[in-house]
């Protein structure tokens, strides 16, 4: 997974103000890629699933990487995961789960159901920015190692 034009990050986030960070961050953290926003859980698995308004986009790959919002409407994100976490194909796309929330039993079942990582959304747009940096180093450039 590396910073090429086929590499799709998808942000399911209902906030017009935090998907609006989240893309200006990538941005200046040269994100080269697209980057696309859903804003809930029904949503989110009708566009991974090429659904109604999103089947348009049934001959497109699907994102390399999910961040997911826990609180949305329609569908929250821990109802969403599950669907993604059961289906054959969806459950290999890695989930980051970046949210508002800090209750213990969110980032319990947030585990539980698969994801690859727990993250509080940061209070700066300075700690965003530098979480992105981070996302795209550990998530998106080419892994070093062998096995």
């Amino acid at each position: 997974f590396t910073n090429q034009p086929n590499n799709i990050i998808l942000v399911a986030d209902d906030e017009p103000n935090d998907r609006l960070l989240i893309k200006e961050a990538f941005e200046n953290s040269e994100w080269q890629n697209p980057l696309h926003f859903v804003e809930d859980g029904v949503e989110l698995l009708d566009y991974l699933f090429r659904r109604d308004k999103y089947a348009n986009l049934a001959e497109e790959p699907l994102p390399n990487l999910i961040l997911l919002d826990l609180n949305m409407p329609r569908k929250n994100g821990l109802e969403a995961l599950e669907e993604i976490k059961s289906d054959a194909v969806l459950k290999h796309i890695p989930v980051i789960v970046f949210t508002d929330s800090k209750a213990e039993e969110d980032t319990l079942r947030s585990c539980n159901l698969g994801i690859n990582s727990f993250i509080t959304k940061p209070v700066s747009f300075q700690l965003l920015l530098d979480l992105t940096r981070i996302l795209n180093k550990y998530w998106l450039e080419p892994l070093q190692s062998s096995c």
